[in-house]
């Protein structure tokens, strides 16, 4: 199994920076992507960006395009989520999940789809 730990959140100002992390272990090998999601009081979860396992990015929401930033460290399994620009609206609870492929090695065993437990961004104006 793959175990997910977020990391950085903090109470910030707009305009100011943060970086979250994302530490995986276990059964990281079979990680083919990984992805930060968000949710605020209220609303729907959001996807926020998504890249592959060895830290191309994928994509982003058309919200934090061009202020955010996903990537990888070299030779560790922890992603990154560098937030530029921060707006009041980034408030919420960021989420890393990664998508687990055991096929073909282990044909038997299912996809995963792990999450971490949250870190709390809270953006003031």
């Amino acid at each position: 199994q793959v175990h997910l730990v977020e990391s950085g959140g903090s109470m910030v100002q707009a305009g100011d920076s943060l970086r979250l992390s994302c530490a995986a272990s276990g059964e990281t090998d079979y990680i083919v992507n990984m992805a930060w999601h968000r949710q605020a009081p209220g609303k729907e979860r959001e996807l926020v960006a998504t890249m592959t396992s060895s830290g191309d990015p994928l994509n982003y929401s058309d919200s934090v395009k061009g202020r955010f930033t996903i990537s990888k460290a070299q030779g560790e399994p922890t992603m990154y989520l560098q937030m530029n620009d921060l707006k009041p609206e980034d408030s919420a609870v960021y989420y890393c999940t990664a998508e687990v492929v055991y096929w073909p090695r282990y044909a038997d065993r299912p996809r995963q789809r792990p999450w971490g437990q949250g870190t709390q961004v809270t953006v003031s104006s």
